[in-house]
């Protein structure tokens, strides 16, 4: 018998890909670069194919260079099918916000 103990997790059958932000310029959607190694056909060597993902980010919680971990999900607009599942690791350097301040020149 297998008892309940604590939580558990349900699988829910989706793929999941852990992959870098490289774009967060959208409004609730960010560019995930996911990279792949593979032994090439012929020859063997191992090469990196990389590859984009488009994904929904509901809070704009995320910066360029987070690693994410996005699901698979139903089509959200032309280019979106994933959305974003967690934050994996927060990149140490957080983009500055742009600040509008008036410099006088000469003073």
């Amino acid at each position: 018998m297998a008892e309940a103990t604590g939580q558990t997790e349900k699988k829910s059958g989706r793929k999941e890909l852990i992959g870098t932000v490289v774009s967060n310029k959208m409004q609730k959607t960010i560019v995930v670069e996911v990279t792949r190694k593979k032994a090439h056909p012929m020859y063997g060597r191992v090469i990196a194919i990389r590859k984009k993902f488009y994904a929904h980010d509901e809070k704009n919680e995320t910066h360029i260079g987070d690693v994410v971990r996005i699901e698979e999900s139903r089509p959200l607009s032309r280019l979106k099918r994933w959305t974003l599942k967690d934050i994996v690791r927060k990149t140490a350097l957080v983009p500055e916000v742009a600040a509008d301040v008036d410099v006088v020149a000469g003073q």
